[in-house]
């Protein structure tokens, strides 16, 4: 199948919207992502059902277990099931963490790497062999965390784009991940944003996350999209554009409606800025 890219405003597809779905998509949902992890080895019904949606809606493959940061080899099994799955089903974006899950095993989180010199070199030389692997640029996500890495030489945003650099790679954005790190490290959202590389920006996610009782945000994907981070879709298409931008939600799924509900706001803040361009032009 021939690759499509993304466009518009998009919505996570998960087995547990499926028979919402088959009964009818949202008219806001242009696009669809998964993590390929999770179905690549589909066959069956599964993979059927996959099949129906991926020959009607462009979809992208966003990365759960890459690792790029870790110390092991890279898994090139993993990267050819996922470069094959990709030709099957016309998916022409694949984006990945920028972070570590796993040593010996898989660890299931994304850890944070230390701001380093060493760092960059390391995690810049495995995302250059991925794209080998795929034939293909890939996007790096901003990650949230919870502690931060010791020995810092370098704030977080100069670090991401000395990987974006040095890898020749691609950005994804995630604003909800800069708004939860933001609040409880104490740090400026907008600053943060406006120092990233976004000129090398391809793909934006939108998401809520929880706050504890003791103020700590957690990055759940279980909620509703807060304002803050809606304010800060707004600021980042400023810079990139309305760029195809995806609603995650994990868990905690209300109704299909409901999440149409929120992508139709995706799809209103585009319209806007493209009106906005329009009309400056």
């Amino acid at each position: 199948m021939p690759a499509r890219m993304p466009h518009g405003a998009g919505l996570g597809f998960r087995r547990e919207l499926l028979a919402e779905m088959e009964a009818g998509v949202p008219d806001a949902v242009d696009f669809f992502e998964l993590a390929p992890e999770n179905w690549a080895a589909m066959g069956g019904r599964s993979a059927r059902q996959l099949r129906a949606f991926t020959e009607r809606y462009p979809f992208v493959c966003h990365g759960l277990s890459l690792n790029l940061g870790g110390p092991q080899p890279l898994d090139r099994e993993l990267l050819a099931r996922i470069r094959a799955f990709m030709a099957e089903h016309g998916i022409g974006l694949y984006t990945e963490h920028l972070s570590w899950c796993g040593d010996a095993g898989q660890l299931y989180d994304l850890l944070p790497l230390p701001c380093t010199g060493e760092a960059v070199r390391w995690v810049a030389a495995r995302i250059r062999q991925a794209q080998d692997a795929l034939g293909m640029a890939i996007g790096i996500e901003n990650a949230s965390y919870y502690v931060a890495p010791p020995g810092a030489e370098m704030g977080e945003a100069d670090f991401i784009r000395a990987v974006v650099e040095e890898a020749g790679c691609l950005l994804h954005l995630d604003v909800n991940n800069i708004v939860v790190n933001a609040t409880n490290f104490g740090f400026d959202p907008h600053d943060f944003l406006h120092a990233l590389p976004l000129e090398r920006c391809c793909y934006i996610h939108v998401a809520g996350h929880e706050v504890e009782p003791d103020g700590l945000r957690l990055d759940t994907h279980g909620a509703d999209v807060i304002d803050p981070v809606w304010a800060l879709l707004d600021a980042a298409y400023g810079r990139t554009g309305p760029l195809p931008t995806c609603l995650e939600r994990d868990f905690n799924f209300p109704s299909l409606a409901a999440l149409g509900s929120e992508v139709a706001q995706i799809a209103a803040r585009q319209a806007r800025v493209k009106c906005a361009s329009e009309v400056a032009a």
